[in-house]
């Protein structure tokens, strides 16, 4: 899954992707992107790790893409902006970074304006996008083909995506069908995409927040991090970053709270396999079904699927062993239609 972290130049989003990722934070005015990947933080894993004591542990991974600043102030900042667009467009989700810090008496204002700034230019290009797409498909579906009946199809889908843009409402609010989505899901449309707003706050007020719901609804979520604090705490080793986080006060770093809320943001939950060799966090989307998930461990497992045998973490951990599980009942057996549960425990057991 890719997060793409975005924001207007000088936000500081390159001084979060550093904090999240440990890498060095790319120059300002920077037009590369740059890449990492960073493990999302679950004490469920790092317990059945020690539990278990595997030869190899893999966890749960966001690839985060530290994007450009945009500039939005000439020709050539838009032209930019255009190709940043077509890259984010890639991408599974967007964090959007706004500056939050500083003594200005109108921080909320800016606050406010640079977030209205963003919403807006990602509704226009993906107007711009939406109306390309309908004024080539008006063309096609003029025309006798075998693709006919699939371009008048797509054509009414993105008509009604079209209206729903042009009453200034991310596609998002369209009411779209898994079919319909599954439509246009090549367009990568921006408004589209799972959200979540990061206010890079100072060191005097880390968790300085503001109402941002008349701008983005209420279905977005907003942390506050301040991402120069943040920075200096991943370059601390860990018992000196634990005891930083202790004085503190928040229990963890908002590093962490970052990564778990884009990662929830995303829809998505972790089930996991056990055993010796190795220990392994597995990210599907919420409300997959034992079947599919099967086909992330690998295709001969979903194709040959017999039963998912089941545990749920808090039980095992409450009961310390599998022995102890199946002696108590707690170890089950499940079907293809399972809807996977996070922190599920499974083995699967097939034939091929």
């Amino acid at each position: 899954m890719i997060a793409a972290i975005t924001g207007i130049m000088q936000s500081g989003k390159s001084t979060l992707f550093s904090a999240v990722s440990g890498k060095t934070p790319a120059p300002p005015g920077h037009a590369e992107i740059n890449e990492a990947i960073v493990y999302v933080p679950d004490l469920r894993f790092e317990w059945l790790v020690e539990h278990y004591k595997p030869k190899k542990v893999t966890y749960a991974s966001i690839d985060c893409l530290d994007i450009p600043g945009f500039d939005f102030g000439d020709d050539g900042g838009r032209s930019m902006a255009r190709k940043i667009f077509a890259r984010i467009r890639l991408a599974d989700m967007i964090v959007l970074v706004i500056q939050a810090y500083g003594q200005d008496p109108d921080i909320e204002e800016n606050v406010l304006e640079d977030l209205g700034t963003m919403r807006t230019e990602y509704l226009l290009s993906d107007l711009e996008t939406v109306y390309n797409r309908v004024e080539k498909l008006e063309k096609e579906v003029k025309k006798a083909t075998k693709f006919q009946d699939q371009k008048k199809e797509e054509l009414g889908i993105q008509r009604k995506i079209l209206e729903t843009l042009e009453a200034e409402k991310p596609v998002s609010q369209a009411r779209l069908s898994t079919r319909e989505l599954e439509v246009i899901r090549s367009l990568g449309l921006l408004t589209l995409k799972p959200m979540m707003v990061v206010l890079n706050t100072d060191e005097d007020d880390p968790s300085r927040s503001f109402d941002l719901s008349g701008i983005i609804g209420d279905d977005v979520p907003v942390i506050s991090v301040c991402s120069k604090l943040e920075q200096e705490l991943s370059l601390l080793d860990e018992i000196n970053r634990a005891e930083f986080i202790a004085e503190l006060g928040t229990g963890e770093s908002a590093v962490s709270s970052f990564v778990a809320s884009a990662y929830k943001a995303m829809g998505l939950i972790s089930f996991l396999t056990v055993g010796d060799d190795e220990v392994r966090a597995w990210p599907i989307k919420r409300g997959e079904i034992a079947h599919d998930a099967a086909g992330k461990v690998h295709s001969d497992i979903r194709r040959g699927f017999i039963r998912a045998e089941t545990m749920a973490y808090d039980e095992l951990r409450k009961l310390g062993s599998e022995k102890a599980m199946k002696a108590a009942g707690k170890m089950r057996l499940e079907g293809k239609d399972y809807v996977v549960q996070d922190g599920d425990i499974i083995s699967y057991r097939f034939n091929v």
